[in-house]
């Protein structure tokens, strides 16, 4: 990873002068620029200068990680806010953008009044999301890593295809994804899989629980990996027994609603009308109340960034954005149907970057005794 040309790219979109310093408090966004994988870090970017600031416990860590970097460790016996102060006033830096969102009231208090114990005045500007707009546009170099993430998230449920049985409840289920996910190289979940039998499917985000597999004849399954710091979210539905003619008529309908929405994806194409575009097939197929969620989100060091494909959001689809297509219908009493997938907006239009299939005969797994 090319930390020093993130930082390089984030200098010049802040535009800052001789005075003015921008604070990274968010450690995911700390992580990105830096590469440090420590839990207690801010970093402070100037015109010219860039600081680490961490404690004591991450001294080796950083010499190792971020060889390139300034770093300043406090003391033991002082807070990382109080250290914070003396760099600022050590390098006459007035002006401090910050993480509006990534911030605590009584640190924003503490800055706010000027570092009372060393009588230090600085002006505050908040500047939201400045991260996160670089975190939006992936790199080769990430991308291969999440198509990594995506490519162990497949085959893990590949495997449980071939291990399910109807005495495995949802809590074993999400667990035994995990394991296979580790086995494979993976530092586990990128969340806490959503596994629901039957019903409770209608549940976009039901947590597992220990109804088991024979309780009804589908489940829905939504899991991620991560690998190498990257996430990866795909969400399936499994057909072990009999079913009703209602559950292939609503499956056809989010079938059509993600097959469109990953059509309308391309390079210029509002994030509302991704959305728009599974909407108004599942409203036109008269299910519109029941798909409650906007379509999908970027992710990358997180399961959810930014951009968001919903009703309301704003903003364009570029190359290099890396977005799920998650369409549902969701029935109270009878449960929820939802597909997806992982798509990469390229130059020309978009990637599929999962591979696991799609039509309605492939929901049929075979349990075993």
């Amino acid at each position: 990873m090319d930390y020093a040309l993130r930082r390089f790219q984030l200098r010049q979109q802040l535009n800052l002068d001789l005075k003015s310093i921008f604070l990274v408090t968010n450690l995911t966004n700390v992580h990105y620029l830096t590469g440090f994988s420590g839990s207690a870090a801010w970093l402070l970017i100037s015109f010219d200068k860039e600081i680490l600031l961490s404690d004591p416990r991450y001294t080796t860590q950083i010499e190792t990680e971020c060889p390139d970097l300034e770093f300043v460790i406090r003391s033991p016996d002082e807070s990382l806010l109080r250290r914070l102060g003396q760099v600022i006033q050590s390098g006459g830096w007035r002006v401090i953008h910050f993480e509006s969102e990534h911030i605590s009231k009584s640190d924003y208090d503490a800055i706010e009044n000027g570092f009372s114990e060393i009588r230090l005045g600085v002006e505050l500007v908040s500047a939201q999301g400045t991260v996160e707009q670089l975190r939006m546009i992936k790199a080769d170099d990430e991308i291969a890593i999440i198509q990594k993430s995506i490519e162990i998230n497949q085959r893990v449920f590949d495997i449980l295809r071939l291990q399910l049985t109807s005495r495995h409840t949802e809590r074993q289920i999400a667990h035994l994804l995990e394991q296979q996910m580790r086995q494979m190289g993976a530092s586990g979940v990128s969340f806490e899989p959503l596994v629901a039998v039957g019903s409770r499917s209608a549940l976009p985000h039901a947590r597992p629980s220990e109804q088991q597999v024979a309780d009804s004849p589908f489940l829905l399954i939504d899991w991620g990996t991560s690998f190498q710091g990257y996430a990866s979210d795909l969400t399936r539905m499994l057909v072990t027994g009999k079913l009703d003619a209602k559950f292939e008529e609503i499956y056809e309908i989010v079938k059509r609603a993600h097959d469109n929405a990953i059509a309308a994806i391309y390079p210029g194409q509002s994030f509302n009308q991704v959305d728009a575009a599974a909407r108004k097939t599942i409203t036109d197929a008269g299910y519109g109340e029941f798909f409650g969620h906007g379509l999908g989100h970027g992710f990358g060091l997180e399961v959810h960034e930014q951009p968001r494909l919903s009703p309301i959001a704003k903003g364009q689809l570029e190359p290099g954005m890396v977005v799920t297509v998650e369409p549902g219908i969701y029935l109270p009493g009878w449960g929820g149907i939802r597909i997806e997938d992982d798509v990469l907006v390229t130059p020309d239009g978009h990637q599929a970057l999962s591979s696991l299939p799609t039509d309605f005969e492939s929901c049929y797994v075979s349990l075993i005794s």
